[in-house]
């Protein structure tokens, strides 16, 4: 999948996610999707390349950057907790919605109880107490 595509994909699933926002804080080149105010995702072509950041559990960051060579440390992020995915032949919908999701899921996990928008360990089937 293209890089374009990719950056469309995660948009379209970040939109879909409860409590979620698209601001500009950095200027028009990123759009950076927030959950109660919290970034979870940002999508930018700064490099001259499409690109999508978000966050993820250190231990998974470091498996998909082994399996995937369009997966990479956080660009301009803090490189264990935030991956960045570029566009690539192993890249498919299912798993960029996924990454998106778990992203969220992630910052949602750390929002005070009455701020969460869904039970991050339930929602949707992501059942995070079984990783």
């Amino acid at each position: 999948m293209n890089g374009k595509k990719l950056q469309q994909m995660a948009a379209e699933c970040a939109e879909g996610l409860p409590g979620t926002a698209l601001e500009h804080p950095f200027g028009p080149e990123w759009d950076v999707h927030k959950v109660r105010g919290k970034v979870f995702m940002l999508i930018t072509d700064v490099t001259g390349e499409p690109m999508v950041i978000v966050k993820s559990a250190p231990d998974e960051a470091a498996a998909l950057r082994e399996q995937h060579s369009e997966i990479t440390p956080g660009y301009h992020m803090n490189k264990k907790h935030w991956i960045t995915l570029e566009g690539g032949g192993s890249l498919d919908r299912g798993l960029v919605e996924e990454l998106v999701t778990d992203s969220y899921l992630l910052v949602v996990a750390n929002l005070p109880k009455e701020q969460q928008p869904v039970d991050p360990a339930t929602f949707a089937g992501h059942d995070r107490t079984q990783r």
